[in-house]
C-alpha cells in the first residue's frame, strides 16, 4: 500500500495574510526572498514560524505520508521556503501558471482539477485556506468512491496551526489501518 500524499500550500497557510490593519501573528518572523524571475532588487516580504518547521519535521518523520508542496510559489517552496523552514527537500507539484482573476475560476480552488488528475486514486490529506464548498464535496465523493480525502483548511490570516497537522496524523494513521505504516517497534526479550 502507498503511502497517503500531504499537499502543502503556502500562502495563507505557512505565510498568513496580514490583517486589515498590517499586522501579521507575532509567532512569524519576517524574511526578504528572491522569488524566481524576479530582478534582485526586487524581493519579496514573507513572516514565517520556525515552529512549522519542527511540526512539519516531527509529521514527515512519523513515515504516514509522503509530502509535497502544492503551491503557486512551485520550485520555490522547495528552495526558499522550506529551507528557510529548516525542512527536508520535499518535491513540488509542477501547477499550471493559470492565467486567471480569482481563485475559483469554476466555484473551487483552480488547483483543484490538476491535483485531481495528478493524484489518480490516491488517498490524500491537503492543506490550503481556498477551498470552497465545492472543493469539500469532491473530498466527500473522493472519499466514498474509496479514495480517503482529507481537506484542512486554516484560516488565511492564521495559518497552520498544530491541531491542523494532529488531525492529518490522526487521518493518517487510520487511512493506514497500521499497516506497515508505523515505525516498527522492536520488544526485549
Amino acid at each position: 500500500m502507498t503511502l497517503p500524499y500531504l499537499l502543502l500550500d503556502i500562502d495563507g497557510v505557512l505565510i498568513p495574510f496580514p490583517a486589515a490593519d498590517g499586522s501579521t501573528p507575532r509567532t512569524h518572523i519576517r524574511h526578504e526572498v528572491l522569488p524566481s524571475g524576479r530582478a534582485p532588487s526586487d524581493t519579496v516580504s514573507v513572516w514565517l514560524d520556525p515552529n512549522h518547521g519542527t511540526l512539519l519535521t516531527d509529521l514527515l518523520a512519523s513515515s504516514l505520508i509522503t509530502p509535497m508542496w502544492c503551491t503557486s510559489w512551485r520550485k520555490d517552496a522547495t528552495t526558499i521556503i522550506g529551507p528557510l523552514l529548516g525542512l527536508p527537500d520535499v518535491p513540488y507539484l509542477d501547477l499550471p501558471r493559470a492565467q486567471i482573476t480569482t481563485s475559483h475560476p469554476d466555484g473551487y480552488l483552480w488547483k483543484r482539477d490538476h491535483v485531481d488528475a495528478w493524484l489518480g486514486e490516491s488517498a490524500v490529506a491537503w492543506i490550503d485556506d481556498d477551498f470552497t464548498t465545492l472543493d469539500h464535496t469532491w473530498a466527500a465523493e473522493r472519499t466514498a468512491r474509496g479514495h480517503p480525502t482529507l481537506l484542512v483548511q486554516p484560516t488565511p490570516y492564521a495559518g497552520l496551526q498544530p491541531d491542523h497537522l494532529s488531525r492529518v496524523r490522526e487521518w493518517a494513521a487510520m487511512v493506514g489501518g497500521g499497516r506497515g505504516w508505523r515505525p516498527k517497534v522492536s520488544r526485549g526479550a
